[in-house]
């Protein structure tokens, strides 16, 4: 007969538990061990601890609003590095004096030949360290221009004989003498339509620019009579568009200079509420209306 195999106890349940108690120990010893392993590689050894991030210094804010001349900017840029200094310890490179320098001989502008720069600082905020230059505020302004300025459709203006440069000064007209948006196209066709007749402008703005007369201030009949290429006034002034823009306008003034309102608006003179504009084609309207509102 065969020999009577012998039948294998199994271990107890007691002892199986504690195997697999002590191989999960194991395997929880074995990853513990390669996570401190990669953290020290990371950490360069020593302790595993996250790599501590230096982050630069939050830039600063330039505001420059819509119209702003290349003076204004001057100043704001003033303002704003004494704030700078004042919380960073630091004399920002940005100042006035260099950003004038920077912003005063005349460039080669893409589409428009070489042009001074008042008109092409494109007004909009811009961010700036301790080391940013003048000059490279100065190289910004005039990419977001470019930028912008590739946004204008220049079919209507050239149908009207006008050239970028034309419309460019306009947009900058109508940035000076509206203060409410929805009025921008309407000064831009009084504009349109009085080149059009070979009439005198009569903008203000553009003598205050050319005297430079705060807007805080009257004109008095003296400078009314001040002949120069800015005096665009039926006294003493010259007919046609200014030589050069009057400020910077931005996007949305650029767009009106672009495509002026279809009307037949010769002039317009501003309400009481100092932000509107009363607008007609007829002068004895116009003169009407200024006597009603005791303006000369």
């Amino acid at each position: 007969m065969p020999p009577r195999q012998r039948q294998q106890r199994r271990p107890p349940r007691a002892v199986i538990y504690r195997r697999r108690l002590a191989a999960l120990g194991v395997l929880v010893a074995g990853f513990a061990a390669a996570w401190f392993i990669v953290a020290s590689i990371r950490g360069g050894g020593g302790s595993p601890t996250q790599p501590t991030v230096v982050l630069p210094p939050r830039p600063f804010r330039i505001v420059f609003p819509e119209g702003f001349t290349r003076e204004h900017m001057a100043r704001r840029i003033t303002a704003v590095a004494k704030i700078a200094q004042h919380e960073r310890g630091k004399k920002p490179k940005l100042a006035s004096a260099a950003y004038l320098a920077a912003s005063q001989r005349k460039r080669f502008v893409s589409g428009f030949g070489t042009k001074p720069l008042e008109g092409f600082l494109f007004p909009a905020t811009y961010d700036f360290t301790v080391r940013t230059t003048s000059a490279q505020l100065v190289a910004r302004q005039l990419q977001a221009f470019g930028r912008n300025w590739a946004r204008l459709n220049l079919s209507y203006a050239r149908s009207k004989n006008l050239t970028p440069y034309d419309v460019l000064i306009i947009a900058s007209m109508v940035e000076e003498e509206t203060a409410a948006p929805e009025e921008r196209q309407l000064v831009a066709a009084v504009i349109y339509n009085r080149l059009h007749d070979h009439m005198q402008l009569g903008i203000d703005a553009t003598l205050r620019y050319g005297l430079h007369i705060p807007p805080t201030e009257s004109i008095h009949q003296s400078q009314l009579e001040t002949p120069g290429p800015y005096n665009t006034s039926a006294i003493a002034g010259h007919y046609g568009l200014p030589p050069t823009p009057i400020g910077n306008p931005g996007l949305a003034s650029m767009q009106a200079a672009a495509h002026p309102a279809h009307v037949d608006y010769l002039y317009f003179v501003r309400k009481p509420d100092k932000r509107h504009h009363f607008f007609t084609a007829s002068l004895a309207a116009f003169n009407q209306y200024k006597a009603a509102h005791g303006y000369p």
